[in-house]
């Protein structure tokens, strides 16, 4: 796999999985604006690009994001920004970024070492299956800057672990380890340091070879019922099994059944 590395973001697809690597270790792989609007233009392209089957997020040193680059941003050598800046760019930004991981149709992998602050714990929140080493640390650090919090936090957390919990990640900041993490809910399981990559590859390599078709319409229905009725989210279910019905992966998983064999799907 060959990475195209812009803007401190490195890029690559191999077997039908798209690589999105932060590599900003000088700045603890903070994300800068042309950084964010990096990964925002990659996941628009493979939303609807039909030979991905995986998006993978991984960082290139020892921690996987600590936030937003706020001192880019804020150097003081140029133009005052213009009243109601933050307000005009950050949907366009980071809220974007995450929009974007949520509601893509591929299933998202996210592997954390060391930190995961701000608008990085953001993105292991939002992916679909973060794995974290024990070590690693997810931190909300807005209350302690000064100011709220942003980039999903207040959707994401209560969601998770529940108010009384999210109180004390947004409102208190509380650090928790990769492993209270994942006894939380907040994250899908951790490793030791050494298992990261392996536990990742496993989990990558089942998904890839998923009915891509179907697994995109599951992810959807499940963030769309958070916020539905019982009736309104079995529509949106029969919806989506009309649409996964009609794809080779449905053919391929019932001529399996018949043939009591697993089944080869191709993610049509």
């Amino acid at each position: 796999m060959t990475e195209t590395n812009i803007d401190g973001i490195a890029v690559g697809i191999a077997d039908g999985v798209l690589h999105i690597v932060l590599d900003r270790p000088e700045r603890k792989n903070a994300l800068d604006p042309p950084a964010i609007a990096r990964i925002v233009h990659t996941l628009e392209l493979a939303a609807v690009d039909d030979s991905l089957r995986v998006v993978v997020l991984r960082s290139s040193s020892g921690d996987f994001c600590t936030g937003a680059d706020w001192v880019a941003g804020n150097r003081g050598d140029g133009p005052r920004p213009r009243t109601g800046s933050i307000q005009r760019r950050t949907p366009l930004q980071a809220h974007r970024l995450i929009e974007l991981l949520v509601e893509v149709q591929l299933p998202v992998v996210c592997a954390v070492r060391g930190w995961a602050a701000g608008l990085g714990c953001q993105i292991a929140l939002a992916a679909d299956f973060t794995v974290a080493t024990e070590s690693s640390c997810f931190w909300e650090p807005f209350l302690d800057r000064g100011f709220s919090p942003d980039s999903g936090a207040t959707w994401l957390v209560p969601r998770l672990v529940g108010i009384a919990r999210a109180k004390e990640l947004l409102m208190l900041g509380r650090k928790v380890t990769g492993r209270e993490a994942a006894d939380w809910g907040l994250i899908h399981r951790t490793v030791t340091d050494d298992e990261l990559d392996e536990a990742v590859g496993a989990l990558v390599a089942q998904l890839a070879n998923a009915a891509t078709v179907a697994l995109g319409l599951t992810k959807r229905a499940i963030h769309r019922a958070l916020d539905s009725s019982l009736p309104d989210a079995m529509e949106a279910e029969a919806n989506a099994l009309e649409l996964s019905s009609r794809s080779a992966d449905f053919k391929e998983g019932l001529a399996a059944f018949r043939e009591k064999r697993p089944p080869h799907f191709e993610g049509r």
